[in-house]
């Protein structure tokens, strides 16, 4: 598995990491074996940064990685975990419940460090509480060594503008800006190298957006997109090829994006995304995929506070127009 450095942390991370969200049910019911043998295969396979939430799956996820990862040697894994939401509309950003959750999150995980602590999905809070409350008792715990980094995660791009001048973060996550069908991610390149930030990237499939199983009920996405998503995929299909492979390619290309976090609580599905890192991209199905998607090309939904999202949300609508 290729590496890179993540940002000033000092961390080498493979160029493909695991997100542990699949191991607390969130998208199929899975036990606890199943989500061992998983993170078992991931760690085999070279992608040794995890990270998971205390949200998801309501602390399963937590739980199920700490008794795949006790038996390991510390220094064989990179892990970050989060702080903040705790329930699909449970956020508490205040310093006490921070301190608490990080206990309750080594206690799960049966380790006494966190290698990178972020706070979750920031834009369901006012800036004011991150910068003065939060991310100064992230700070707190850095100090103790009780985590060794710290960074934020979020959906709308505006808030990492409006935050990150205002913070000391060693590193952000990022999700479902930098996919086959959205790269607006790269528009927040030059801050994060200004500002010597580590970026990780999740959701290569846009949360299922890029399938050809139909994107969940659940999915914010509008139809339009949604469709077009499903065309791109049914396309790859029949040319004999999985969208989530073009899809994982095409996101660990880039030397600009130090690593990309993919979940799922399949062996085989975790196996098959280490092996397509190292297998030669199809540059002309890509051109292809690329022209079928570009009617919806950037085009997001909101999430959080609106002051986070209306800058994001014109620029939405004038590519959709």
């Amino acid at each position: 598995m290729k590496r890179r450095m993540l940002g000033r942390t000092g961390l080498d991370v493979p160029v493909l990491s695991f997100g542990a969200s699949s191991l607390g049910s969130v998208f199929r019911d899975i036990d606890r074996e199943e989500g061992i043998r998983t993170v078992h295969a991931a760690l085999d396979a070279g992608m040794n940064y995890i990270d998971v939430s205390p949200y998801y799956g309501l602390t399963k996820a937590e739980t199920v990685l700490g008794e795949a990862i006790r038996s390991q040697p510390r220094s064989s894994y990179i892990l970050s975990t989060k702080a903040g939401r705790y329930g699909e509309n449970e956020f508490d950003f205040s310093r006490k419940r921070i301190q608490d959750s990080v206990k309750e999150s080594l206690d799960r995980l049966h380790t006494d460090y966190i290698d990178i602590l972020f706070l979750h999905d920031i834009e369901f809070a006012p800036a004011e509480i991150i910068i003065e409350e939060a991310y100064p008792a992230l700070l707190e715990l850095k100090e103790q060594g009780v985590i060794r980094h710290a960074g934020v995660c979020g959906l709308p791009l505006p808030l990492f503008e409006k935050v990150l001048p205002q913070i000391d973060a060693d590193a952000i996550i990022s999700y479902c800006h930098y996919a086959l069908n959205d790269t607006s991610l790269l528009s927040l390149l030059p801050l994060l190298e200004k500002e010597g930030v580590g970026l990780v990237n999740a959701s290569p499939l846009s949360m299922g957006l890029l399938g050809t199983r139909g994107t969940p009920a659940w999915h914010p996405a509008d139809e339009r997109v949604k469709q077009v998503c499903l065309e791109a995929a049914q396309f790859c299909a029949e040319q004999g090829v999985n969208i989530a492979k073009l899809a994982v390619q095409f996101a660990t290309a880039n030397e600009q994006i130090p690593t990309t976090l993919v979940s799922s609580a399949s062996v085989n599905n975790i196996r098959h995304n280490a092996e397509w890192v190292d297998e030669p991209l199809d540059e002309e199905l890509l051109a292809e995929v690329l022209h079928i998607l570009a009617p919806v090309h950037n085009v997001t939904w909101a999430s959080g506070r609106p002051e986070y999202n209306d800058p994001q949300q014109r620029a939405a609508k004038g590519e959709q127009g």
